[in-house]
């Protein structure tokens, strides 16, 4: 049975969100014939303009006829798609059609704007995570993954993160066989171990101009000690609750989260890095546990660290 997939662009996409994932499906098709077929599709038909100047030609959202799956582009377009209304109640009556509803990088605004997020777990870009949690608070933002299912619904973090998606689409529809062919022609990772604070470094929350930039570094220096949050209030200068407001509204994240998050970049530089033993790099970075640290990894990375070590070392 063929899957009928609408990639929905709007002025201002980011050319790859489109490009990676068609690219994607098009190769698993060539290697089971028929599997998918796809079409580019905008709120009106013509050409549409992506952010580099480069156009794809598109039809109406309307008149695609049935859609298996709705899979939504990013870039900074999206900033101004979101307030477009009539896209957003195209979003929404489509994709109550479809048995998928997908988007690659900032496209999850346009999904968080038509109500399809709320009371759901996702994911988006690193470097709009703060400004993704603050604006839709029913969505359960996953900030450092690579991508997220939730029931039929699925987004992924930036660009080529849209390609790690489509490839996860692929195994679960024609199997982990075709869809480690289809990596292998991209020349990409069929998955990629660890989530974007590999790539983001934490450099959102750690920012110069930021309010809490010389504490975070301060306590960045501290790992192996109690942080807890009246220990940065009192460094801060302000009352814990205070701090802890003020905090998650600046950095997007709760100071424990953001202490685990610098726990764990620490820890992972020495796993992949050193010989020194896991137990003693989880009492050096602050988890103390070596279970801690490892449920941490898990929760962030979605691999122990023990696998992290064996993919650095090979």
């Amino acid at each position: 049975m063929t899957s009928r997939i609408g990639m929905l662009l709007f002025p201002g996409f980011q050319i790859l969100d489109a490009a990676g994932p068609i690219a994607a499906f098009e190769i698993a098709a060539r290697y089971r014939e028929g599997a998918y077929a796809l079409s580019v599709v905008a709120k009106t038909a013509g050409a549409v303009e992506s952010s580099s100047g480069a156009a794809m030609q598109a039809v109406a959202l309307a008149e695609a006829g049935p859609l298996d799956m709705l899979l939504v582009a990013g870039g900074d377009g999206t900033r101004k798609a979101v307030r477009d209304a009539d896209l957003i109640g195209l979003i929404r009556a489509r994709a109550a059609e479809a048995r998928r509803v997908a988007s690659v990088c900032s496209g999850a605004f346009l999904l968080a704007e038509a109500g399809l997020l709320d009371g759901r777990r996702a994911t988006t870009h690193w470097q709009r995570g703060a400004e993704f949690a603050r604006d839709y608070p029913r969505v359960r933002l996953e900030a450092d993954r690579i991508y997220v299912r939730d029931d039929s619904v699925w987004t992924s973090a930036g660009i080529t993160a849209g390609i790690d998606l489509a490839l996860a689409m692929i195994a679960e529809d024609l199997g982990e066989d075709i869809a480690r062919r289809t990596a292998r022609q991209l020349v990409v990772y069929r998955q990629r171990s660890g989530g974007q604070s590999q790539f983001s470094a934490f450099a959102e929350m750690e920012r110069r101009e930021g309010r809490f930039s010389k504490l975070l570094g301060w306590a960045h220096e501290r790992l192996g000690e109690p942080l807890g949050v009246e220990r940065l209030a009192e460094q801060a200068a302000m009352s814990p609750r205070h701090f802890s407001r003020a905090f998650a509204r600046e950095t997007g994240a709760s100071p424990a989260r953001a202490i685990e998050r610098l726990r764990l970049e620490a820890a992972r530089a020495l796993i992949e890095t050193s010989a020194e033993p896991i137990e003693r790099i989880a009492v050096e970075v602050g988890f103390g546990d070596p279970e801690r640290m490892r449920r941490a990894f898990l929760r962030v990375y979605g691999h122990p660290p023990r696998a992290l070590r064996r993919a650095a070392q090979n």
